[in-house]
């Protein structure tokens, strides 16, 4: 045979046409693909989009039929990798979710509706299925009641979220939870014990005074007191106890004419969350000058009037001369003085500082007489005398710290003084100072009461049967009056 012979078979010829048709196209392509692989699905799943059943005049369409066809053949693509991968292995790969094409397409954007806009919100979970106002639901074997553990354990889980936003109970959407009425009800009694806890901090952070540092309602205290000229500025805390925290002050110009700011100030601020408090509340309680209002109060305000006594006590005895700091001011429990010292040092107390001989005599009868004033001048008994509350100044003692300080008259008066008596005397015997007289003499010497007693168990008995009688006679005439029998005024110790 020649190559060059005419061929046996003539071709048959068609139309242009039919060469530059599409469908044809695609039928040809298709007959490729099922004899590559036969078991693979036809990638069309329906009649492909001509121009002879819809207009193509339109670029965006052209655009739109031209990207699903992309995403068809991105589809078939896909379906013969996941069999090439997959083979006859029995477990097995998807790439469903790399699919162009989804089982619903939407042929217009109006039709969208953003599911934000329908009643049914995926992302909440279902309301729990509630039994009517007669407790069941169904008939016969069928009846389900209210006390259904499954129906029990949908409300128990929807009614987590009235829980406080603080007490994280988890997302559950779609997990259809049921919890017991058990578990719901320690979760509940957990959530409000956690609930009433963060308010008791919440509480605690607002309205105490922690060590060293003040609460707000204090701080706004200071900054008005600052800004009104009173105090210059406010350089920092100088003393802590377990009542009051002390600050130190430079005073400022007073906006008014009657009172003089002290170069120097200590600002003394009263605990609100004085837990000692309970202890210490017999000084208050049963003062005359407060007991009517002592009932009334909560113990917040009582911290008011422990500031309100140390103001009354320091003014007595300024009138009466007796070495204290200055009352300046008092603003609820912030209590102003003028501050005993110099350049911010505070003068030191009793027990820290070293005196001499002469000096320790000095202060002795120094304090002797300042007792009596106390006792005869002020009408009251210190209540806590010792060498913490005197400081050492300037050459002299200087009394502070006089809140608990009470009348005589007070049913534990003449207890008080003995006590104060007893510190004073044992102090100063250490101390060296020969001329201090025991309690005993010391307590007759302040009171002017004549006690006989040979030892200090009947001395504390007469003093209690005095308590006593006063006490009757207030109740009695209801007057305030001391009715302690003394032999004149008291002698007046000098050195």
């Amino acid at each position: 045979q020649c190559p060059w012979g005419a061929p046996s078979t003539t071709s048959i010829s068609c139309s242009l046409a039919d060469v530059m048709s599409e469908q044809l196209a695609k039928e040809l392509q298709l007959e490729e693909e099922n004899a590559a692989f036969p078991e693979v699905v036809a990638a069309a799943e329906g009649p492909f989009i001509t121009g002879e059943n819809i207009d193509t005049s339109s670029d965006l369409m052209l655009a739109q039929m031209l990207q699903m066809e992309f995403d068809r053949e991105y589809d078939a693509q896909l379906r013969r990798e996941e069999k090439k991968i997959n083979g006859d292995s029995k477990v097995s790969i998807s790439f469903e979710n790399y699919r162009k094409v989804h089982p619903y397409d939407s042929d217009s954007s109006e039709d969208e509706v953003d599911w934000q806009d329908t009643r049914h919100d995926p992302y909440r979970a279902d309301k729990p299925t509630t039994t009517p106002r007669r407790g069941f639901i169904g008939k016969g074997k069928d009846i389900t009641t209210k006390h259904d553990e499954v129906v029990c354990g949908r409300k128990n889980t929807a009614r987590m979220e009235n829980f406080a936003p603080e007490f994280q109970v988890g997302d559950g959407i779609g997990m259809d939870l049921k919890l017991s009425n058990q578990v719901f009800n320690a979760l509940k009694q957990h959530a409000y014990s956690e609930e009433r806890r963060s308010a008791r901090l919440h509480e605690k952070k607002e309205h105490s005074t922690a060590e060293k540092a003040v609460d707000p309602k204090t701080r706004l205290l200071l900054y008005k007191m600052v800004n009104s000229g009173m105090l210059e500025t406010i350089t920092g805390c100088i003393s802590t106890g377990k009542e009051s925290v002390v600050f130190h002050a430079y005073g400022g110009n007073s906006a008014t004419e009657d009172k003089v700011i002290p170069p120097e100030c200590a600002i003394k601020v009263f605990k609100t969350t004085l837990n000692e408090f309970k202890n210490r509340d017999k000084y208050i309680k049963d003062d005359y000058r407060f007991k009517d209002r002592f009932s009334k109060l909560n113990p917040r305000k009582i911290i008011r009037m422990w500031a309100e006594k140390e103001m009354h006590n320091l003014t007595r005895m300024q009138n009466a001369g007796i070495p204290c700091p200055q009352v300046v001011i008092l603003k609820k429990h912030v209590l102003v003085m003028s501050f005993i010292g110099q350049d911010q040092v505070p003068a030191p107390k009793l027990k820290d500082v070293t005196l001499s001989s002469e000096d320790m005599k000095k202060a002795y009868y120094q304090i002797l007489n300042m007792m009596q004033q106390l006792y005869r001048e002020c009408n009251l008994v210190h209540a806590d005398l010792s060498e913490y509350n005197m400081l050492w100044h300037d050459g002299k003692v200087w009394l502070i710290d006089v809140s608990q300080s009470v009348e005589p008259t007070h049913p534990h008066g003449l207890e008080f003084l003995f006590r104060d008596c007893r510190n004073v005397s044992q102090f100063f015997q250490k101390g060296g100072v020969a001329e201090a007289l025991n309690e005993r003499e010391l307590f007759n010497a302040v009171s002017g009461l004549n006690i006989t007693a040979d030892n200090e168990v009947d001395f504390q008995a007469e003093i209690e049967a005095l308590e006593k009688m006063n006490e009757d006679h207030v109740q009695n005439h209801g007057k305030k009056l001391s009715t302690f029998s003394s032999d004149g005024d008291p002698p007046i110790y000098d050195e």
